[in-house]
């Protein structure tokens, strides 16, 4: 193979030990190996970054071992041209699967230019990518506190989620500071019900009567005080990345001009993706990057269905929560595109396949900074007015109707 970089290393990642093979010309037309083992403190990375260096690296390629690789990219990103790479994309001959050898192969394939590095966002971004994903947990161990509470009170035998949407409202939340503070009659506990909900008093006096014991009222007070530690940590979280979203503003308005994604949304997408689309050449590299394109599979030019490849927790809660919302909203072309997929392949890969949609969307606007055009419902029929036309003629003959079309003067 050509070689293309000529000083270059390979770096296999752990928890505590970094395995770095380096590969610099020997002075007689041929390639020397050197190869070090490196512990994983500061320290050490340091000493990792001097050695690299008096060896005249040029290139380090090393894996995306789980959080393992950010301290060692951290340290060694201003002093050579990183590459982040992807393990399982390599696929190694089986047998003699050693750290060393991960390193030499990584070095070997760094050195012919046979690497393709992950896209690993500016200082900036990062951080704001971590204060999203954080909040994103926080927000789902406040649902999990929630549901947690709900099956307290089920335990209970009080029905109260059957009666009340929000539980945590302020109904609710009257209801059960009653409860944990020892009041259990039926009526009273009914009667602290506000607005609307006052309509459904009878309902709720009978969903209020059950067996509420000490132990629940322990119950209770524990889950809403996580609850309320939760909603503060949200509030500060979100106010710390309201605070560094000055540069993002004008993005933010115009993905949120996109049926489903909210500025929440928008925001993880600009977190996620760093908003600056010139890394990615088209929106296909940008569906491709976020793991919500079909696979690709092709042999003898016959193609087969490829199946989409694995996502992360964190990008399938992104590309797929905006997905579920335009199919409710009326008039839209997104609206039409789920009912156009979901009609032939299911409501499931309707919602991916909108998801899909949506993100090429985010691309053209991220990029263009103007907002989304919508483009109506009957955006599709218009542009494929000939099929359109025979699938209703279809539709029509199997109603036992025969059916003439004349256009329209």
């Amino acid at each position: 193979m050509e070689l293309v970089i000529a000083r270059c290393a390979g770096l296999d990642v752990h928890q505590a030990t970094v395995v770095a093979t380096v590969r610099t010309p020997d002075g007689r037309g041929g390639r020397r190996r050197t190869t070090e083992t490196f512990g994983t403190m500061t320290a050490d990375l340091l000493a990792l970054r001097e050695w690299l260096q008096a060896h005249g690296v040029t290139h380090v390629a090393l894996e995306s071992t789980g959080v393992y690789w950010k301290p060692v990219y951290y340290v060694l990103e201003d002093a050579f041209t990183l590459l982040l790479i992807n393990m399982p994309d390599l696929k190694r001959v089986p047998g003699r699967k050693t750290d060393v050898r991960d390193s030499e192969w990584l070095a070997q394939l760094l050195e012919c230019g046979l690497l393709k590095s992950s896209f690993v966002p500016p200082p900036a971004i990062r951080e704001l990518r971590d204060l999203t994903r954080y909040r994103l947990q926080q927000v789902r161990d406040h649902s999990q506190e929630v549901n947690r509470l709900c099956k307290v009170l089920q335990d209970a035998g009080l029905k109260l989620t059957t009666v009340i949407t929000d539980v945590m409202g302020v109904s609710g939340r009257a209801m059960l500071r009653a409860l944990v503070e020892g009041t259990t009659d039926p009526v009273v506990l009914a009667d602290l019900a506000r607005g609307r909900l006052r309509q459904k008093l009878p309902a709720l006096q009978r969903a209020l009567a059950g067996r509420f014991r000490a132990h629940h009222a322990f119950l209770v007070q524990q889950i809403l005080t996580k609850i309320d530690f939760l909603d503060e940590t949200i509030a500060r979280v979100t106010a710390e990345i309201d605070r560094r979203l000055a540069p993002f503003e004008a993005t933010l308005a115009a993905l949120d001009t996109i049926p489903g994604i909210d500025r929440v949304g928008a925001i993880s997408i600009v977190a996620e993706t760093g908003g600056d689309m010139s890394r990615f050449p088209s929106a296909e590299h940008l569906c491709s990057w976020a793991a919500i394109c079909p696979g690709q599979n092709e042999s003898a030019k016959k193609g087969t269905a490829g199946r989409r490849v694995k996502a992360t927790a964190t990008c399938v809660a992104l590309w797929s929560k905006p997905a579920w919302r335009p199919p409710a909203a009326n008039g839209t072309a997104l609206q039409a595109r789920y009912r156009r997929v979901k009609r032939q392949r299911g409501h499931k890969k309707a919602v991916i396949a909108l998801g899909h949609h949506i993100l090429e969307i985010a691309y053209y606007v991220m990029r263009d900074g103007c907002p989304y055009d919508e483009l109506g419902a009957d955006y599709f029929d218009k542009r494929h007015a000939e099929r359109a036309a025979r699938r209703h003629v279809r539709h029509l003959e199997a109603l036992g109707f025969h059916v003439t079309i004349e256009k329209a003067a």
